[in-house]
């Protein structure tokens, strides 16, 4: 059986070194622009690529970069620089969509991924784009059985890439969904001159709607869905179907999304493969760890079209939908390494002991803990309010950047 590739989105450092912990075999993530998260507030800069090229190297972690936006002629010495960036840093791959990256990194030797903005969904286009690259990321329209017949179709023609091996098939495995599903959106382009195609989306397609009867004026509200916004693809509840399609790697949704949902996702997804691999993954299991999934951001879940369903699942409220969130409380001052101690200075809300936390930072990643003992100005306590220094004991190490957040239930936990 082959080793299947986990890969875990990137969004800044806390969600880097959280995928490296939670056992990503892969991460992506994007620099600054052209990619489809560049509006988002979390991108690398171009002076981060060694830097990331080296911690994920320490783990035998793969680098993907995202170069998938539409490229205009202004762009082409940009993505230049990128795309030799990538190569001077050490990094795996460029994950691209437009011919124009594709070419120049293929050319400058830049091992290529396709990215599923390009829609592949026959075998005829796998054997197109083998001549540039040796990974290909499926249209997200097609079933497990459309996915199958691709897969068994590159080993029956032994279909290879570049570096002559058999081309590897990824797929999404869990995430958010958008509206055009793998396609090209104009929605937000047309409405605030925002276009998704160049990682500028606004996403007001997540909001609800009315439709007006040009002829008589007849105004209908849309009820109790928001026809726009899909639920979250999650898989992790029929992964061996997904995983005897024949894919190599699986691909979770998210650089935009808090280290704590990169930590959760990484390793539940983490403990379904290895379950699978050894042949001990069951329906029942993954439908457990499916539950640890409704604690971090959601939109409510359904299987995508991989299942064979014609129409989407949406939304009936905004938002997320997770069972928990996270309150900050304080930052951290200082860590006292031979008794495993924490201190930090209480900037807002209050923490009792018996809580749960969540600590994150750059190099921490992400660490949850509860609370067993509280020391308050050096007195011990149960609980600690603003302006209080507080010391209480945690796993591993933490650094004095890092942040200590409270975890509390929401509405939505049962």
């Amino acid at each position: 059986m082959k080793k299947i590739e986990l890969m875990a989105p990137a969004g800044n450092w806390e969600s880097l070194s959280a995928a490296l912990n939670a056992g990503a075999d892969s991460v992506y993530f994007g620099v600054e622009q052209l990619n489809m998260r560049a509006r988002a507030s979390m991108n690398f800069t171009l002076d981060d690529l060694p830097e990331i090229a080296r911690v994920c190297g320490e783990k035998d972690v793969k680098t993907y970069l995202t170069l998938n936006t539409i490229i205009y002629d202004h762009d082409l010495s940009v993505i230049k620089e990128l795309v030799d960036a990538c190569k001077s840093a050490g990094i795996t791959a460029v994950i691209a969509s437009d011919q124009a990256v594709i070419n120049y990194a293929f050319s400058q030797g830049v091992e290529v991924h396709i990215s599923t903005q390009v829609n592949i969904t026959n075998i005829e286009t796998v054997k197109f784009y083998a001549h540039f690259a040796d990974v290909m990321v499926l249209s997200r329209e097609l079933s497990l059985n459309q996915v199958k017949k691709i897969t068994d179709q590159i080993i029956k023609e032994n279909i290879c890439g570049p570096k002559g091996r058999l081309i590897e098939i990824e797929i999404f495995g869990h995430g958010a969904l958008c509206v055009a599903i793998s396609g090209k959106c104009y929605m937000s382009l047309h409405t605030h001159n925002a276009s998704a195609n160049r990682g500028a989306c606004l996403q007001n397609c997540r909001k609800t709607y009315t439709v007006i009867d040009k002829e008589t004026g007849i105004e209908l509200e849309i009820d109790n869905e928001y026809i726009m916004s899909p639920k979250d693809l999650c898989t992790i509840d029929f992964l061996d179907q997904v995983l005897d399609s024949g894919i190599s790697v699986l691909k979770i949704e998210g650089r935009g999304r808090a280290p704590e949902y990169v930590k959760t996702v990484t390793e539940n997804y983490r403990q379904a493969i290895d379950a699978f691999e050894k042949g001990e993954y069951t329906v029942a299991f993954g439908e457990s760890l499916k539950e640890n999934l409704r604690t971090v951001y959601n939109r409510d879940f359904w299987s995508g079209y991989y299942l064979g369903q014609k129409l989407g699942e949406f939304n009936n409220t905004n938002g997320s939908k997770a069972t928990q969130k996270k309150i900050f409380i304080a930052n951290a001052v200082h860590y006292f390494p031979k008794a495993n101690i924490a201190q930090f200075k209480v900037e807002a809300q209050s923490i009792s002991v018996g809580d749960k936390i969540l600590i994150t930072g750059p190099t921490t990643g992400v660490m949850e803990h509860e609370i067993t003992s509280l020391m308050v100005n050096d007195v011990a306590a149960d609980k600690a309010v603003k302006g209080d220094d507080i010391t209480i004991p945690v796993p591993d190490r933490i650094r004095k950047s890092d942040k200590l957040y409270k975890i509390v239930k929401t509405e939505f936990a049962s």
